[in-house]
């Protein structure tokens, strides 16, 4: 008796989820696409003719669905996320998401190893894109004859979607803000000039940062967000580099700061138990307001940069950045998320990853095969070398 063939469970199809989805199904992959309204399945779907069938979610029904060897694509708001990757567990499938992997996930690492299944998280944008980049960039100069643990490191990376045309807020909203109210509120902690330090409130630490694009060079607002000390083993630095700066954060148009001051003064005076009831109302505010209408483009900016120093002179500069703009077909920020989690899934049901609970792949020539394709589908990396002064465009 022949195995049973194995499926992909797509659970969401959210604006993040459709050039994903599509693009799955267009390859012909088996698709279970699980969503609570389905005319929003049907839209994301619209003229494909793959194998892809529409489910309204329902837990039970999805718990009975799952078999041995499929693959769980959640797309599903992070806190959900937990209970997914457990009935994975459960019913022996194989675990995709796009969000970062939290400790209780991690604990289900020796699990999923036990059982020769792949839980791989931080697929997307950032999360995702970010540390592909990152792990070529890291690559690239440890092959070089710069390299040195001695050496003065400085690494950035930086990520944010805003608006084409910019406006009086430098901002706008493709789903309700209050996501992005709530994150204004976590602490951050990265290495600045030597030391490790914690941020308390992001718009204390706003710099201008300027990205090399294909256009030339362009100036932004950045701050640090999240602990961005965590990834420095995932990127392959030791404990014995000298590290001046490392942090991972948020990229914003110029002016970001003085446009959101009076949000800032609201988000500090708001108590903690307290977020949802008295962030609401501007989050609403901010939603009719500041959302994207028909025909309104977004813009996704990446960069990842790492200069290197030794007594007080650069010996080693490159940056890698994707410049991305919405189209009527999907925003930039959906078809970067969605296309990264549509290879991730690619290579779980293709068995190309290992075991175990994961970020994306550090192994450089699946990493140039991923960008490959990610370019194929118009998202473009551009790799700036300062020292030489030269610039070439396109995935490596």
């Amino acid at each position: 008796m022949s195995e049973p063939l194995k499926k992909i469970h797509w659970l969401g199809a959210g604006l993040a989820s459709v050039p994903g989805i599509r693009r799955l199904v267009a390859k012909d992959y088996p698709v279970n696409l699980w969503e609570q309204d389905l005319e929003k399945a049907k839209a994301a779907t619209k003229g494909l003719t793959g194998n892809v069938t529409l489910h309204t979610a329902d837990n039970d029904e999805l718990a009975k669905a799952i078999a041995v060897g499929d693959i769980v694509v959640s797309m599903l708001p992070a806190s959900m996320h937990l209970n997914i990757a457990k009935l994975c567990l459960e019913k022996g499938a194989n675990f995709v998401s796009s969000s970062y992997i939290s400790p209780e996930m991690v604990e289900l690492d020796a699990e999923a190893k036990e059982k020769g299944l792949i839980f791989i998280n931080e697929v997307g944008l950032d999360p995702g894109i970010d540390h592909l980049l990152s792990h070529l960039l890291i690559e690239d100069y440890k092959a070089s004859p710069q390299f040195s643990p001695d050496n003065e490191h400085d690494y950035q990376s930086y990520c944010g979607g805003f608006p084409t045309i910019a406006n009086d807020f430098t901002y706008k909203f493709s789903w309700s803000p209050l996501g992005v109210l709530k994150a204004l509120k976590n602490p951050a902690k990265a290495i600045v000039e030597g030391k490790e330090i914690d941020i308390a409130k992001p718009w204390d630490a706003v710099k201008s940062y300027d990205v090399a694009l294909a256009e030339g060079m362009e100036t932004f607002q950045s701050y640090p967000n999240r602990n961005s000390v965590v990834f420095m083993p995932h990127y392959g630095i030791s404990e014995d580099w000298t590290m001046k700066r490392f942090v991972r954060g948020t990229l914003r148009l110029n002016g970001w700061a003085e446009a959101w001051k009076d949000i800032f003064n609201t988000i500090e005076t708001t108590e903690a138990d307290k977020v949802d009831a008295e962030l609401g109302p501007l989050s609403d505010k901010l939603w009719a307001d500041y959302r994207y209408e028909d025909g309104e483009f977004d813009r996704v900016v990446l960069t990842v940069e790492l200069k290197v120093m030794r007594n007080g002179i650069t010996i080693w500069h490159k940056a890698k950045s994707m410049d991305s703009v919405g189209t009527r077909h999907a925003s930039a920020m959906a078809r970067l998320v969605a296309n990264t989690v549509s290879l991730a899934t690619e290579a779980a049901f293709k068995g190309k990853l290992k075991p175990g609970v994961q970020a994306a792949p550090s192994d450089p020539a699946v990493i140039r095969e991923w960008l490959e394709t990610i370019s194929e589908l118009g998202d473009v990396v551009h790799h700036t070398d300062y020292c030489v002064q030269s610039r070439i465009i396109a995935a490596e």
